[in-house]
């Protein structure tokens, strides 16, 4: 399998940590890519119309896409259980899922607001509201342990790589000081053999 990446891609990264839980990080190639939010790759485009990394090539010649259709598919043919089954444990992970891919969303538009639109056209107001979608998902994540439940599935990886992500480019939000058991787990999950592996790229 080909894997179209980003280095700093947190998206990326879930993928990885989803390959190196199933088993099956060796059996992907990472392939360079310059995708951009303005200036887009053509090459990528060339499997993915969006032109967004992470895009898979399959051993088959299949193009999947996005992240979520990734790590479901790559868990499937690993024969992993990161996804579990129908019932109040699959919808807990997928919602978990959900909240932590919209942290990322807004913190790649807050990078993209002030790395990619000229300071002209920037907007604070833009920046803010985005900003308090996290603390507002980081206050949830503190108060509910059931939100911040141990078991390895795709909830809880891409709530890792979500915070990853935060301090890879917000190492100013001083997060942790804030919310003290979301920092637990947050150094409890860097710990799993996945997270070291792709926390190193």
């Amino acid at each position: 399998m080909k894997l179209y990446f980003s280095p700093f891609s947190p998206y990326v990264r879930k993928c990885l940590v989803t390959a190196h839980e199933v088993g099956l990080a060796d059996r992907i190639s990472l392939l360079p890519s310059a995708v951009h939010p303005v200036q887009r790759d053509a090459v990528v485009m060339a499997s993915n119309p969006l032109s967004k990394v992470p895009t898979l090539i399959t051993d088959d010649g299949q193009a999947l896409y996005d992240s979520r259709v990734i790590c479901e598919y790559i868990n499937h043919l690993g024969g992993g259980q990161l996804f579990p089954a129908a019932g109040p444990a699959r919808w807990r992970a997928l919602t978990l899922q959900s909240l932590a891919d919209g942290m990322l969303d807004a913190a790649l538009l807050v990078r993209y607001e002030g790395n990619a639109r000229p300071e002209a056209l920037r907007w604070a107001e833009w920046t803010n509201g985005q900003m308090d979608k996290i603390s507002t998902a980081m206050a949830a994540l503190e108060a509910s342990s059931d939100m911040r439940h141990q078991n390895a599935d795709i909830g809880t990886l891409s709530l890792g790589c979500t915070l990853w992500y935060l301090d890879l480019r917000f190492a100013d939000l001083g997060w942790r000081a804030r919310f003290p058991q979301l920092a637990a787990w947050a150094a409890e999950f860097g710990q799993r053999a996945s997270s070291k592996a792709v926390w190193s790229l």
